[in-house]
């Protein structure tokens, strides 16, 4: 029988991992598990699908309550789990030996993680023969943890992109195997963004799994330790428009915060979510948080540094709309023009 050893010719080997792997033999299938929960995981699991590997088991968060009726909803995973036609396993946690006997015993070759939301102990991460692969949305070292799309936009990065990372016990400390980049756009959304990562973390993914296909792991490259940040998870507290902080950080948080949490402020005596703004490079002329009056084009609100021009609003109960139409509502505050 023909065995690859996965290592590439030349590669070094610090951490003795490639030595603790077996080798994988080419006369059967990889045998892939993958574990992923939101909609961003879901071109990933397709992947795996497509890849020509037998995709044995998809693992997701147990159904949570969504919607006003707080009914049990399956994740987005798991809709297009059952689609294809794929065993679905939802433990409530991979610490319980039960757990961990049952992906055992799908005797994985590799296991993919995408966006899970569950922590794998060493035991899980030491169980598939060639070990656990996580696609990661930001270029590591920077933005590790839970939200790294909002992270680096808030942050006013130009670039970030995908990198394909070997995991390790560590909240993403694990060498990095792949990596695609991409410019953050000038207008871009937390949700746009979300889309163009999703897209292209499934396309790192499967370039990488038709190399160990073909016998060959990527390189690894280990993350420097001296440019760590962290993306913490969002909070709805920070959605809260602080306008004595400077226009363009504000603009940055309004695009970042679309379409969750929402950014939200207190303009002209009601609260407002703040759906898109324009930073604008000029005096405020007035303390912060005063409204400095509007037209069609937006309703201009002084800031610490410079002024920020609401775009388009949702008042509580309404639907998201246009400045031009909030101001039909609200004459008195048109004058001054923007």
């Amino acid at each position: 029988m023909t065995e690859v050893r996965m290592q590439d010719a030349g590669q070094t080997d610090t951490d003795g991992w490639f030595e603790r792997q077996q080798v994988l033999p080419v006369t059967r299938r990889l045998r892939l598990v993958f574990a992923g929960t939101p909609e961003f995981a879901v071109p990933c699991l397709a992947a795996c699908r497509d890849c020509g590997a037998e995709l044995v088991a998809v693992y997701t968060q147990p159904d949570r309550p969504a919607g006003r009726g707080r009914k049990l909803a399956a994740s987005p995973v798991k809709h297009a789990a059952l689609e294809a036609g794929v065993a679905v396993e939802q433990p409530r946690t991979l610490k319980d030996p039960d757990a961990q006997t049952t992906l055992a015993g799908y005797r994985p070759d590799l296991l993919v993680v995408v966006a899970y939301g569950l922590i794998l102990p060493q035991a899980v991460l030491d169980l598939p023969t060639l070990g656990c692969w996580n696609v990661h949305a930001s270029l590591l070292p920077r933005w590790r943890g839970a939200a790294p799309i909002q992270r680096a936009i808030v942050a006013g990065d130009h670039e970030t992109g995908v990198d394909l990372m070997r995991m390790e016990a560590g909240l993403d400390t694990g060498p990095v195997l792949m990596e695609e980049r991409i410019a953050i756009t000038a207008h871009e959304t937390g949700g746009s963004l979300h889309d163009r990562l999703s897209v292209l973390g499934a396309k790192v993914l499967a370039e990488g799994l038709e190399r160990i296909q073909h016998g060959e792991i990527p390189p690894a490259r280990a993350q420097a330790g001296d440019s760590v940040t962290y993306a913490h998870k969002l909070d709805k507290s920070e959605a809260r428009l602080d306008f004595t902080r400077p226009a363009s950080e504000l603009e940055r948080i309004v695009r970042a915060f679309d379409p969750w949490p929402v950014a939200d402020a207190q303009i002209g005596g009601e609260r407002l979510r703040i759906w898109s703004a324009q930073a604008l490079d000029r005096p405020p002329g007035a303390p912060p948080g005063s409204v400095l009056g509007g037209d069609r084009e937006g309703l201009a609100i002084a800031c610490g540094d410079g002024v920020l021009r609401l775009l388009s609003v949702q008042r509580p109960g309404g639907r998201q709309i246009a400045i031009g139409d909030y101001l039909n509502a609200r004459p008195e505050l048109r004058a001054p023009a923007c």
